[in-house]
């Protein structure tokens, strides 16, 4: 009878173990919009879900997420709460969720927080901030729009002049007086990430004024593309994420954002030990930005050319694009 119960406590100690063991890793991550949204949001959550299967799926890797928080008070709280249900990373994407981050961190010191866009990690241990150098590629699609301008007036609907926002338009102007000084480009800042209703009224005012080229930022350009393709004419370029199936004829190429090498990294230095205190920036050079031409899209040769030679500049560092 002993040598029994000795032999169930070891079968159950053993089942214990083997529970702990294959207990998965734990990330949550909170958004400012939905996870198909085309563009900042859905950049993280195929990344996300990328992460997951390279790892051998939900058993090996648990994601939870809170979307659609454009109320940061309301972002701090799944901030928060992710962290004291105990996951290994909580993942703050948007940079208007810093100030939470900072404040939460602090509370739970074994867990890794990671956020963006930006590269401020407060001199925090369990802290990751990341941004996208999306100059680069607004500078790869401002090259292109000039190449295929034919009114030579381009429109611009931003949504807050800050961030990756800013510095893909910065860029994307760059490129097109690189080509052509004589480019006329008009911006439109919202003011809203959200609004897809004044992107769609600033997108339809661009297109009254002449413009036969659009490009814009933030999960709301869903208004600028639709209004492109209502035109049935105009050109549209975008950033964060393929926006190619939104418009098909239309849409010429998109600047990806690609955050899998940088996830890959921050899981492995947790399990390590490590977890936070660096900076990642997604380049050209790293393959964290992609330019995802669209196939269906006749691009003539000549531009695409310059294009590729853009991006060939940008990598080796003889093409400077400013911020």
């Amino acid at each position: 009878m002993r040598l029994r119960r000795v032999s169930i406590a070891l079968l159950l100690a053993g089942g214990l173990v083997a529970a702990a063991v294959a207990a998965p890793f734990r990330i949550a991550v909170v958004m400012p919009s939905a996870t198909t949204d085309m563009a900042f949001s859905q950049s993280m959550w195929s990344a996300l879900m990328t992460i997951q299967k390279e790892m051998g799926g939900p058993s090996a890797l648990e994601i939870k997420y809170t979307d659609n928080m454009y109320n940061v008070p309301d972002a701090a709280a799944a901030i928060r709460d992710y962290a004291s249900q105990g996951f290994d990373i909580v993942i703050a994407h948007g940079s208007q969720y810093g100030s939470s981050v900072q404040e939460i961190a602090s509370d739970f010191p074994q867990t890794t927080f990671a956020w963006g866009t930006d590269v401020n990690t407060f001199g925090m241990p369990n802290v990751y901030a990341y941004t996208a150098a999306a100059e680069q590629g607004g500078f790869v699609n401002g090259v292109l729009a000039a190449k295929l301008t034919k009114s030579r007036k381009i429109g611009v609907t931003g949504p807050v002049e800050v961030g990756d926002a800013k510095t893909y338009i910065d860029g994307f102007v760059q490129g097109v007086m690189s080509v052509n000084k004589g480019i006329t480009v008009s911006k439109t800042w919202t003011g809203s990430f959200s609004d897809v209703a004044l992107m769609t009224a600033a997108a339809k005012t661009h297109i009254a004024n002449g413009a036969d080229i659009l490009t814009g930022s933030s999960q709301s350009v869903v208004g600028s593309i639709g209004a492109a393709q209502d035109s049935g004419r105009v050109l549209w370029f975008g950033t964060q994420a393929d926006q190619t199936s939104l418009s098909p004829r239309l849409v010429v190429c998109s600047q990806v954002y690609d955050w899998t090498g940088m996830l890959r990294e921050i899981i492995a230095q947790h399990k390590a030990g490590t977890l936070g205190g660096k900076t990642y920036i997604l380049t050209l050079a790293n393959k964290g930005l992609k330019m995802a031409f669209n196939p269906d899209f006749r691009l003539p040769g000549a531009a695409r050319s310059a294009a590729e030679k853009a991006i060939k500049g940008i990598v080796d560092g003889s093409i400077s694009v400013q911020p």
